[in-house]
């Protein structure tokens, strides 16, 4: 007889583990499916965003950044560092433990919450039992309510599949077993730079090749600019508008034929090739078709904007539905649906989701860019404070980068905040908080900041709009 369960979420990523929580603390019966298994061979929570994307990607970007901070950033500190040498071994087995803690922090999490965990791939193999029956491992569970947070695996490139030895995705081109001396990667976006830095600091050539003919796009022109310097000065080459024609692989090494916008046509060649031209949503194996369950042409799961799918009581969340694919975008998500659930009625704004890209220095924003605001036609005013003008930047020796406000000429409200600087993740949330509560640059201006810090950066960019900072 079928175990059942008032709420059965398919997917352990951010969202999924997060929904699932949140729906047990309100009292629901949750379980939990999920299929990802450890370098160990153990069930391992948490998808990609744990095992493959943000958690690891962190740990080894801090790790490169102490690397090259030893080899090039203490001597003007004062501390001399001698017969510098890098282990990486040692450093993947740090991001292991990371990761590990964190896998292990979600399954004390079910515990301590009473969510039932299923180790596999789960599929709706049907209605029936007041709701439906999800199948996993060859048991089958009966759930009032289905969650579909399946999330997300990286987009191939036409003809080239992932072998993750020459073409890598995110999980080969974190755990890389030595440093290869000529990178290449295909994709200037958020995971293209944020692993390009890591191979780079640890002495890698790294070559980037975009598509677009603008360099980070999706950011405020201004943001990108100085993010295009900053990068360049660093020995990262990007190059863009290229359209690659062919890729070939030998023993070891990784050819590319693409040609400009300028049509030269160029060939590059390289020990390891990482492709992140974004990602695809994971729906085989759910039994979409069968289920009559909904997806669009591109194979997203079709909701409104309460995150309800096509069939009563099932639910799609995070990174196989519309919208951003960002973990905390998941986990708002995850946990609103949870109470819709519960009948409660909670709100998920979109339009003040932080975008994060973890370089150093980082970039982050949050609202409108400058150039969507002018082909808006909305009337705004903007204010700008360098960090080289802020003293706790100084004093840390990191000064690059600036931050931009953007708000309405007529009311003050804030409408976008752009950040490239140390730390731009955790002062880019002063401003969501803000918008959150549609606050004016006024506002931000008129609070007292600690001095020195480096949120003092926040406060004169704001006075910055009324044409009143104090430090520069």
């Amino acid at each position: 007889m079928a175990q059942s369960f008032d709420v059965v979420v398919i997917g352990g990523g951010p969202g999924g583990y997060i929904a699932a929580i949140r729906a047990a603390q309100l009292g629901l019966s949750v379980a939990c499916i999920d299929e990802w298994k450890g370098a160990d061979g153990k069930p391992a929570l948490g998808g990609t965003c744990t095992n493959v994307g943000c958690i690891p990607s962190k740990a080894v970007l801090q790790s490169s950044e102490n690397f090259e901070q030893a080899g090039h950033g203490f001597a003007e500190h004062g501390v001399k560092v001698k017969g510098l040498e890098l282990d990486l071994a040692q450093m993947l087995k740090r991001k292991d433990q990371v990761v590990k803690q964190n896998n292990d922090g979600i399954a004390y999490l079910f515990k301590k919450n009473r969510v039932a965990f299923f180790h596999g791939r789960g599929s709706i193999a049907g209605s029936g039992g007041g709701g439906y029956y999800v199948a996993v491992g060859g048991e089958s569970l009966n759930a009032r309510h289905v969650v579909v947070a399946t999330g997300s695996s990286a987009r191939a490139l036409p003809a080239v599949p992932f072998d993750e030895q020459l073409i890598l995705s995110n999980t080969g081109a974190l755990a890389l077993p030595e440093v290869p001396k000529r990178l290449g990667i295909v994709g200037a976006g958020v995971i293209g730079l944020e692993l390009g830095s890591v191979w780079r600091r640890l002495g890698a050539q790294v070559t980037i090749l975009e598509a677009l003919p603008a360099f980070l796009g999706a950011a405020d022109e201004q943001i990108a600019k100085e993010a295009a310097k900053v990068f360049a000065k660093q020995g990262l080459e990007i190059q863009l508008g290229v359209k690659i024609s062919k890729v070939s692989t030998s023993n070891k090494s990784v050819t590319v034929q693409y040609t400009t916008d300028a049509n030269s046509s160029n060939t590059f060649e390289c020990d390891k090739l990482i492709v992140s031209i974004g990602r695809v949503p994971n729906t085989e194996g759910l039994n979409a078709a069968a289920a009559g369950l909904k997806l669009d042409e591109r194979g997203f799961v079709v909701v409104d904007q309460d995150c309800r799918a096509s069939l009563p009581n099932v639910w799609a969340i995070g990174d196989v539905v519309r919208g951003p694919m960002l973990a905390h975008k998941a986990e708002e998500e995850g946990a609103a649906v949870a109470e819709r659930i519960a009948g409660k009625k909670p709100h998920v704004e979109f339009n003040t989701v932080p975008w994060v890209i973890y370089t150093s220095p980082e970039i982050a924003w949050v609202g409108k860019t400058e150039q969507q605001l002018k082909a808006e036609r909305v009337e705004y005013r903007a204010g700008t404070f360098p960090f080289s003008a802020n003293a706790r930047a100084r004093a840390i020796g990191e000064s690059a980068g600036l931050v931009k406000f953007l708000a309405d000429a007529r009311t003050d409200e804030i409408l976008g905040v752009h950040i490239i600087g140390p730390l731009a993740s955790e002062l880019i949330a002063e401003a969501v908080v803000a918008m959150e509560f549609r606050g004016s640059s006024e506002d931000i201006g008129m609070i007292c900041h600690a001095h020195p810090s480096l949120s003092e950066a926040i406060k004169e960019a704001a006075l910055a709009v009324d044409k009143r900072a104090l430090n520069i």
